[in-house]
């Protein structure tokens, strides 16, 4: 059973949403606001935040910067704003997926079992720590870590690292990670992966880590010896 954390302002929509959750074995705590929401989620500690984005007063965009700031909780965005501008906006924002509404309980209900798969969490009850002697992934903790030095990311781009990382001197196609990473090939281009690649390139602090195998995809080298 999971713990999710539902910030949506519409009384009528709030009461859909939980009873189809709880119905399917989820504990479902609720805000009516961005403010709520936010003291919600030190008490409730969710494994998952649905968060509409059209709320009065702090916003759903707002919110989600704010959580971003304490917390890698994967985070479902809820909007009836179905534009590409949007839905991009949400997955650089730092949100794990974007739900638009109407949307049927049946998908709403996939999004969140397959965001929560992918989730640091779901992670960590299937290993505590992935070391190759350079890089070091503590699930936990949601913390990594290059030849001894913290290295800071965002949800996705820890997400795109423990991919490469654990399927190391595999080569993974862009759809292969787009499906690893996001869960869902169709919400975004390809072109982000080659954009989250260089992000982690530029924090690791090795280029060599990731390699381009070009017309195929990217693989991780892992170290022969510990270290670069």
């Amino acid at each position: 059973m999971s713990r999710v954390l539902l910030i949506e302002d519409s009384e009528a929509e709030r009461a859909v949403v939980v009873d189809r959750l709880r119905r399917n074995g989820h504990d479902v705590a609720t805000a009516a606001d961005g403010r709520e929401g936010l003291r919600r989620l030190y008490d409730v500690k969710p494994d998952i935040v649905l968060l509409d984005v059209v709320m009065p007063e702090l916003d759903g965009w707002k919110t989600l910067d704010l959580i971003r700031q304490v917390t890698t909780v994967p985070v479902i965005m809820l909007t009836g704003l179905n534009t590409e501008i949007e839905r991009v906006r949400g997955l650089k924002g730092g949100a794990d997926d974007y739900v638009a509404k109407p949307y049927s309980p049946a998908e709403l209900l996939a999004r969140i079992e397959a965001v929560l798969r992918r989730s640091p969490a779901e992670r960590s009850r299937q290993r505590d720590v992935l070391d190759d002697g350079v890089v070091r992934i503590d699930f936990p903790a949601a913390e990594v870590s290059v030849n001894g030095m913290t290295v800071e990311l965002t949800p996705r781009e820890f997400r795109m690292l423990t991919a490469l990382v654990e399927h190391a001197g595999q080569v993974l196609s862009r759809d292969q990670l787009l499906e690893l990473v996001w869960g869902d090939p169709g919400s975004v281009t390809s072109d982000q992966v080659k954009l989250y690649v260089g992000y982690l390139r530029r924090k690791l602090g090795d280029p060599d880590l990731i390699e381009t195998v070009r017309g195929f995809g990217y693989r991780y080298r892992k170290p022969l010896n510990g270290r670069r």
